[in-house]
Order: structure tokens, then sequence, then C-alpha cells
């Protein structure tokens, strides 16, 4: 099974072209390894738990065995804002110097379509539908797919709206229980298999050392900081944890399944 790699760090050295389709304005990034990356700059109004997010449910979701753009953390120097003739991006970039979060580009890659649905098996169908379900992500459905085809392949990008009751100020009592019934909306629940037997075969992937090992990957200054007041990263690896040993979300995602059948 694939095992959860140390997050490489790069330096971004030229903002390309800002990304208008996220609501957090993304940007594509020239870092100093030769690479595009896509960047989430933690100066967004999302703030950086949805750096975190993007780290730790891409990151499971590697772990699971799914296709993932390789996630980097990219050092932004905010002297990159003033080649930018954009007011937007200047501000943008400014605030965001630091560690950020990004997603290898991929060249070519097509956004997922239900209409035409590439790449996609009711077994990998039912395998995204219960990671998403796992880590509530309340945005991968047919108006926002948050999907690409590669070469023929299904990747999932973009999860920084996934873990969303941290932004809660409760966080995280009462999360890991919490039934997610946005699941109801997402998008492959039409062509997905058997949401219990994906449990199966990706549940046993997401050990206690695992999913430790990936919570670790969240930068430090990512967690704690005043503007943010972001947990610390144990209380992401327990989320996930309990979520996993209380099981109710898959039954859930199933039964949300079986009425759309």
């Amino acid at each position: 099974m694939p095992e959860p790699t140390r997050l490489r760090t790069v330096r971004a050295t030229r903002y390309v072209t800002p990304l208008r389709e996220g609501g957090s304005m993304p940007g594509l990034v020239e870092a100093d390894d030769d690479g595009l990356y896509v960047v989430k700059f933690r100066g967004a109004g999302q703030g950086l738990k949805a750096l975190i997010a993007e780290v730790v449910v891409g990151e499971i979701a590697r772990a699971c065995g799914l296709r993932v753009p390789e996630i980097v953390i990219v050092e932004v120097d905010p002297l990159l804002a003033a080649a930018e003739p954009d007011p937007e991006i200047q501000e943008l970039v400014a605030a965001s110097g630091g560690t950020n979060a990004a997603l290898d580009f991929l060249p070519g890659a097509l956004s997922f379509s239900p209409a035409a649905p590439v790449g996609v098996t009711p077994e990998l169908a039912a395998e995204v539908v219960w990671l998403d379900a796992l880590c509530q992500n309340v945005d991968r459905t047919p108006r926002n797919p948050n999907m690409l085809i590669w070469h023929g392949d299904l990747w999932l990008i973009d999860h920084g709206a996934a873990l969303y009751r941290h932004h809660a100020p409760t966080w995280p009592e009462g999360a890991a229980a919490a039934r997610f019934p946005l699941i109801r909306d997402h998008v492959l629940l039409p062509f997905a298999g058997s949401i219990a037997e994906a449990g199966e075969r990706l549940a046993p992937r997401l050990d206690s050392a695992t999913v430790e090992r990936i919570a670790a990957e969240v930068p430090d200054d990512w967690l704690g900081g005043a503007a943010d007041a972001s947990p610390p990263r144990e209380v992401y690896a327990t989320y996930i944890a309990q979520r996993l040993r209380d099981g109710a979300f898959a039954a859930e995602a199933e039964e949300a399944r079986r009425a759309v059948a």
C-alpha cells in the first residue's frame, strides 16, 4: 500500500498566473526545482485551516491508494508580489510570506464531468465517496467536482474545504461523531458501488501510525497561530481515528447511495 512520504519544501521563484476558478484564488507558481505548482496561499480568506485540510486529507487519500498530485510546501517571499500588476494578487502574495501548500501542476488535465465519467469504476467511485465521508469534504459536488482526468486516470485535488468542522469554535468537541448529510450531494454517488466494501479495503490502510505520520507533515507555523487559532496536529489524528472507529459515516454514505440507486 502507498506510504505517506515526507513532504518536500520548495521555494517560489516566479508567480506565473492566477487560477481564478477557485474562491481562494490559487496561483500557478514556478519553484526553484523548475517545477510548476498550484499554490494555495496562506493569505487567502480561508486561512491556515484550509492549508491544513489540503495536506491532511490529500495525504490520507494518497495513503488509501487514490491518485493525488504531489503535495509540497512552498516558501513564498512577499517580494514576489512586487512584479504583479494586479493589486488583488499583490495583496494576496504579500500576505502569504512563509510556508504555503501546493499541488504539482498536471499539464493538459481536464476537469472531471459527470456527463462523461472517464476513469471511474464503481469501486473507485465508492472509495472516493468513502474518503470524503470520512473527512467531511463538502466540496466534491456536480457543480464543483474538484477532480481531474489526466492520462485517462482520475486525480483528486482541492481538499481545503474538507474537515470543515475545524472552523467551528467548539472543534473538536463532537466533530468526530457528527453526521454528514451533505454526502448525498457527492458527484460520484450515482456511480458508486458498495461503500461498505470500499471501507473494508481502505480502512486498514489508515492505521494510527499512518495517520499520525500524515498529521506530522503539517508545518508548525500553521498550528496555533493567533490569527487562525489552529489546534494542535494531534487533534487531527485523533479525529480521523475516532471516525474510523465509529464507522457511522460509512453507513450514512451507504444509505445515501441506496437512495440514488
